[in-house]
């Protein structure tokens, strides 16, 4: 309480100087931690501009690196307008197919590419959430069978998946989609003495490992490297959907590496699908990160019959995860103008409230 009336008298410097970070010091030089409290007075937030980008006429806005998020999930739809996915079936095979490749095409970019922009000057966010560049990835689909991922020289570091998302529609139809974490349950696990919160585990989303190739899907490509100063790469996905600059939806997801799937699929429910929230939260879901080299399906996302026909075109799937992210969404009626919401069932403290 002491700690938060500091910030609310203070702002920025009730937290990053005086008490607060006297605190951080002391604890850091009590158990060989490395932050100072001059390394407190220097942080500053940095607010960005939202990735935006166009899929089949609605307007796309997501969140800009040192996310991966919005980047990534541009490629995937970008890759996909071409196809008619509604003529395709939800889940079946051909459709599974076609946005797994996509998938794997767009996190194996991620790995190339993505890092915090501040330390990355020649990062090609323009050329990466563009159409033309998802065309280019595109071409490379073989439609009858899956494309082998190959570790190449990256190296894919652990990302949590304990993350928190809440969406927020208004009377006035403005929205919020927004995600935060930790990093793991209760990040680091250790309270700040005197001060009352959990510090994070984020270091963790670096890459640690520079040039490793590992099948198993750990990255250690240069744009995500640790460096002084630098801020991780993550996978926080909040997004907004407008059409004809009237807001439609707000989603995100925790998940670690799976939000950005999660999220696509989300949106893919409500545009090619014609779903409301509910139906796309709810959809069976799957996922596909390049490395490793598996298609992850959730129990109830692939009959029979459409397995068998994707091990068939050459996919290795692996039932190893039982759900796939929780997302949380609102979505607006453009016709008569009425809010619902959807709290995925997948999180057993998740919920949607009206008020």
């Amino acid at each position: 309480a002491e700690t938060l009336k500091r910030i609310r008298d203070n702002g920025h410097d009730g937290f990053y100087k005086g008490k607060t970070a006297e605190l951080m010091e002391k604890a850091m030089k009590a158990n060989g931690g490395m932050i100072t409290a001059q390394d407190m007075a220097d942080y500053q937030a940095v607010i960005r501009k939202p990735i935006e980008f166009d899929y089949r006429g609605y307007t796309v806005y997501s969140m800009y690196p040192p996310s991966s998020g919005g980047i990534t999930m541009a490629m995937t739809l970008n890759q996909l307008e071409k196809y008619d996915l509604a003529a395709a079936g939800h889940n079946s095979a051909r459709y599974v197919h076609l946005v797994t490749e996509a998938m794997r095409r767009s996190f194996s970019q991620r790995a190339k590419y993505l890092g915090d922009p501040d330390f990355n000057p020649d990062l090609p966010i323009e050329k990466l959430i563009s159409q033309a560049y998802g065309d280019e990835l595109s071409a490379t689909i073989n439609e009858a069978a899956a494309t082998k991922s190959s570790a190449g020289s990256f190296a894919w570091a652990n990302e949590s998946e304990e993350t928190t998302h809440y969406s927020v529609v208004d009377a006035a139809g403005n929205m919020v989609s927004n995600t935060y974490t930790l990093e793991y349950w209760y990040g680091s696990k250790i309270v700040l003495e005197g001060a009352g919160f959990i510090l994070n585990n984020e270091m963790g989303d670096f890459n640690p490992w520079p040039g490793i190739t590992d099948s198993t899907g750990l990255i250690g490509t240069p744009p995500n490297l640790v460096r002084p100063g630098k801020r991780m790469l993550s996978s926080m996905t909040p997004s907004i959907v407008a059409k004809d600059g009237k807001n439609l939806m707000a989603i995100g997801s925790p998940g670690g590496r799976t939000i950005i799937n999660t999220v696509t699929q989300c949106i893919l429910n409500v545009i090619d699908f014609d779903m409301n929230i509910f139906e796309a939260v709810n959809a069976p879901r799957f996922h596909h990160q390049w490395l490793p080299d598996y298609l992850f399906p959730e129990k109830a996302a692939l009959s029979a019959d459409t397995k068998k026909i994707l091990l068939e075109m050459g996919h290795r799937v692996n039932h190893r995860r039982n759900t796939i992210g929780r997302a949380n969404g609102v979505m607006i009626d453009l016709e008569s103008g009425w809010r619902s919401g959807a709290a995925d069932p997948r999180a057993p403290d998740g919920g949607a409230i009206g008020y």
